[in-house]
């Protein structure tokens, strides 16, 4: 989880000058809080996540500002994440590598675009990531001061949470294979196929075993599934059944998903039926 320099600077030293002032001492200064406030924020209702690629989830709000703020300057900075647990006390958290980039829409107000980062090989995420986690805005107002030796009275700040939700999923993969091909009419097809998720812990895929997974046919021609019936996977992830050869068609796999791990259909597997 990437944290932007220029405002770490900030955010962080304020942290361990609270931490290291004796209590004989009067509490160091902290930002003002700014007139500023978020709304309309957009992001995917989830993000799935593999194991090596690097991934990024676009978001979008409106910023609202007093006449004070002087939010097109050039030390001015926002923009969004993801967190976990409390707005004050998060357990964890998901940024992007860059500030949103914020338009003037009006006298007033900004539109915000930007995104989170996720780096799966560098482990940014570890299984317990996997679920709901809510979305929060942040801007900073820097008015001139030094980030490395500021003034931080002179520094504005909002924060805001609870603007919405999503999740981040492992990603799914699933496969289908059924033989023999071609068939006589009447006779037995076993349909085969695996799914894996990906592991954030271990950047690889392993099968994911006691999950229901939906078998279904498409009669040559046709765009239209139906599902035959639901068959489970095993310990490692494996799919096996077997179904009558009427017609010439293809077979797929489809996984519904879990609050944890996407959902995946394979690609179709075509059968001669004679």
């Amino acid at each position: 989880m990437r944290i932007r320099a220029t405002v770490a600077a900030v955010t962080g030293a304020l942290a361990l000058a609270a931490f290291a002032a004796p209590a004989a001492h009067a509490a160091p200064a902290t930002p003002y809080t700014m007139n500023v406030s978020f709304s309309k924020l957009k992001i995917a209702s989830s993000i799935k996540v593999g194991t090596t690629s690097k991934v990024s989830a676009t978001y979008s709000y409106t910023l609202t500002h007093g006449t004070d703020v002087k939010a097109t300057a050039a030390d001015f900075f926002s923009d969004a994440y993801l967190y976990r647990g409390s707005l004050d006390d998060p357990t964890a958290t998901v940024e992007g590598d860059d500030f949103a980039t914020c338009k003037v829409a009006t006298s007033t107000t900004l539109t915000c675009t930007g995104t989170v980062d996720i780096y799966p090989a560098e482990g940014d995420l570890t299984a317990a990531d996997a679920g709901k986690w809510s979305v929060a805005a942040e801007a900073t107002a820097f008015n001139g001061q030094n980030p490395s030796k500021p003034d931080y009275s002179k520094i504005g700040f909002k924060e805001q949470g609870g603007m919405g939700t999503t999740s981040l999923l492992r990603y799914s993969k699933l496969t289908t294979d059924a033989a023999p091909e071609p068939v006589k009419k009447g006779k037995t097809i076993t349909v085969t196929g695996t799914l894996t998720r990906a592991s954030w812990d271990y950047n690889k895929y392993y099968g994911y075993g006691a999950q229901s997974v939906q078998l279904q046919f498409a009669k040559k021609g046709s765009t239209t599934w139906s599902t035959l019936k639901t068959v489970k996977t095993d310990a490692n992830g494996k799919l096996k059944t077997t179904v009558t050869a009427s017609v010439d068609g293809a077979f797929r796999y489809v996984y519904a998903g879990v609050s944890t791990t996407a959902a995946v259909t394979s690609g179709g597997d075509a059968v001669d039926v004679q």
